[in-house]
């Protein structure tokens, strides 16, 4: 393996393929209820990026594997928070919907996916103790930061600062909760060098794991319709091939690599419909990297970040 991937962690640590079960609680985000704006990120669906979760209850195990059809799953699962912002609630509520997933013995630890500016002091306890009450079971916290420039961010309508991603980081390190940043490649405006900024910032501030996503263009959304306008244009295939090798010559290589592309709704998806042969695009990843004889960290500079 050319670049080090969540499966061939989950081997290493577990001995065994772990599969997600994407679940939705039932909360909200303050780009949609007020706080910040009501329309959202330019790019979100109305599912808040859920739009294949499960509702946390009692057989969320159930209807989850059902998701899978008929491909073999194994018997022991992640449990992700991935519908909308996932620290967003009354603290009792989130405990227990925390606690409900954590206590299931077919969960081996679970990933929220959440936003900085919503890991007040008083989550951030909660995170503390529940790592310590269940000590064989991780808890992985998923930040979007997307990306590093500011101008983009106040396009996209992210709604915070890098200032405060950077603290939250921090924070998150020292309660040792293992971080998994979110960056889109693609997003109007930036090009190959400024996504690569935001590769070298994560190789300085070292979290857990990365998850590298193909920008989708999605009915419905403020930026599907600037596609369809054709103000906004989307990446070819070979264009984000190339691209995706750039970052993970670029990437420090205990880095975990949670993901290398994205799967947009089918029913929502404009562009690129390209991306919706996933295996196509893995194959095609390998293909490039094999060509570049590329691997992960194969540009990293370590004297330059330790």
């Amino acid at each position: 393996m050319n670049y080090y991937s969540l499966s061939k962690y989950l081997q290493e640590t577990y001995h065994t393929k772990l599969y997600k079960i994407a679940l939705n609680a039932h909360m909200s985000c303050p780009n949609r209820d007020g706080s910040l704006d009501h329309r959202g990120c330019i790019f979100c669906s109305e599912g808040g990026s859920g739009d294949f979760a499960v509702p946390v209850e009692e057989d969320f195990i159930e209807k989850g594997t059902a998701l899978f059809g008929k491909k073999p799953v194994g018997s022991l699962f992640i449990g992700y928070f991935q519908a909308y912002t996932n620290t967003y609630a009354p603290l009792d509520y989130l405990e227990k919907v925390y606690r409900r997933v954590l206590e299931h013995p077919q969960i081996v630890g679970i990933s929220i996916a959440t936003r900085p500016d919503c890991i007040g002091e008083e989550v951030l306890l909660l995170l503390e103790k529940l790592r310590k009450e269940y000590p064989q079971k991780f808890l992985w916290i998923e930040l979007g930061l997307q990306t590093i420039h500011e101008k983009t961010a106040a396009y996209i309508r992210r709604g915070y600062p890098l200032s405060v991603f950077d603290t939250c980081v921090q924070k998150l390190h020292q309660l040792e909760l293992p971080v998994i940043v979110h960056l889109i490649l693609g997003l109007p405006g930036e090009s190959r060098e400024d996504i690569l900024a935001s590769v070298q910032y994560l190789n300085r501030i070292k979290p857990f794991g990365v998850k590298l996503q193909l920008l989708h263009f999605l009915k419905g959304t403020d930026l599907g319709e600037e596609y369809l306008a054709g103000k906004v244009k989307a990446l070819s295939k070979e264009t984000y091939v190339t691209l995706l090798v750039d970052c993970l010559e670029q990437l420090r290589p205990d880095i975990v690599v949670h993901r290398l592309t994205g799967d947009g709704p089918k029913d929502l998806l404009l562009a690129p419909t390209w991306s919706l042969d996933k295996k196509g695009v893995l194959g095609a990843i390998q293909k490039e990297m094999k060509e570049r004889n590329s691997y992960q960290g194969k540009l990293w500079e370590k004297e330059i970040y330790d």
